[in-house]
């Protein structure tokens, strides 16, 4: 049996002819960039995300970048986030000028340890102190970070809060939304997200009249009026044929969350029908809708050798993330080393994501967790 990590075939089977019949509208409309095929969507994501506004940007990538840009945060700055994360997290900050400050997460979500963070402030010096401008949370594989006590810190502390939300579309925390919660929300449309796009794109949100204007002057080079620049900004926009299919996809996000975490509790029914847990621990749900982007399950002991087993069983898989951030080479002049964050370090060398998508049938499933069941036998 076939089993792939990612099957988008089969979710667009189900859209074709609504996807076909809006891509033929935009070629006889000429109008690809921007637009009001990007005005729609940007107010179906802020209504959907709970939050005034949504600034459709030119990836999930750029949406960090365009997000630091618009809080004013640059050269010399301090943002404080985790190390167990897509590269594009720190990338982002290095990219403006800050430096990226990291701290450990939780073992259990995997998400920034709002313990450790306050732990880190602590311990900064004045001077480091009054350089640190934002928190930089990831809401990790789905799962929003512990919001509360990030939110109480930062508030103490005068700091700006940037929600990294790129595989948290929909997930919420204690009743509110990622991306709602903080300054800016970033979100991504990579095309293998829960909410793809049929190539890059992005989005920001926000409650700020202030920071929902800066955001749409600087994702145009900074003009306003068009030729005019006060400000320096970059090329940031959203194609009008993306926004156009995450429209159409959107309709059907929340049916496609449920599919998820349905396929979530599934996989725990024959998890525990298996009795692996001397070697495999499951995901910890610990907020109210966890919208499994990804389902990744820590593995005891020898990660690497089941994957490959899996492999040979026809069985996709991934792990993210092998490198924690912090002892990636390019970040080498940050002065960290192995052994500063165990929690990020463990979880690098012991988790893997297995499928989780929609269409996955329970047969699939079953499979899965039987060929897991195999090699440990």
């Amino acid at each position: 049996m076939k089993v792939p990590l990612l099957d988008l075939k089969e979710q667009y089977k189900n859209i074709k002819e609504e996807i076909l019949k809006v891509t033929e509208e935009i070629f006889d409309s000429q109008y690809f960039i921007l637009g009001p095929r990007v005005e729609a969507l940007e107010k179906e994501i802020a209504e959907y995300c709970f939050s005034k506004y949504a600034v459709g940007v030119s990836s999930g990538s750029d949406a960090l970048l365009i997000a630091l840009m618009a809080l004013g945060i640059g050269r010399e700055d301090l943002v404080i986030t985790t190390p167990y994360t897509f590269f594009a997290t720190a990338g982002s900050i290095t990219r403006i000028g800050a430096r990226p400050v990291f701290v450990d997460i939780d073992p259990s979500t995997y998400n920034i340890s709002p313990e450790r963070l306050e732990s880190l402030i602590c311990a900064l010096s004045k001077k480091e102190l009054k350089k640190v401008k934002a928190l930089l949370p990831v809401h990790l594989y789905g799962q929003c970070a512990d919001m509360e006590p990030i939110l109480e810190i930062a508030a103490k502390y005068n700091l700006f809060v940037i929600e990294d939300a790129a595989q948290a579309i929909g997930a919420e925390y204690r009743g509110k939304r990622a991306g709602s919660m903080g300054d800016i929300g970033c979100f991504s449309f990579f095309p293998s997200k829960n909410l793809g796009a049929f190539g890059d794109g992005g989005i920001v949100t926000t409650h700020s009249d202030t920071l929902n204007e800066k955001l749409r002057i600087l994702r145009v080079h900074g003009s306003e009026p068009k030729y005019y620049h006060k400000m320096i900004g970059g090329n940031f926009r959203l194609d009008a044929l993306q926004a156009a299919i995450v429209s159409i996809k959107l309709k059907y996000l929340d049916h496609w969350t449920q599919a998820r975490r349905e396929n979530a509790r599934k996989y725990r029914e024959l998890f525990d029908d298996a009795d692996l847990k001397n070697w495999v621990e499951l995901p910890h749900e610990k907020q109210n809708r966890h919208i499994y982007n990804q389902f990744v399950i820590n593995i005891k002991e020898k990660r690497d050798e089941l994957r490959l087993f899996l492999s040979e069983s026809g069985i996709g898989t991934e792990i993210y993330y092998p490198v924690p951030l912090h002892l990636q080479e390019c970040f080498a002049d940050l002065n960290y080393k192995k052994g500063d964050f165990p929690a990020a370090e463990y979880a690098a060398s012991h988790t893997i994501a297995l499928p989780i998508y929609p269409e996955l049938s329970y047969e699939q499933q079953a499979y899965v967790v039987d060929r897991i069941k195999a090699f440990y036998a």
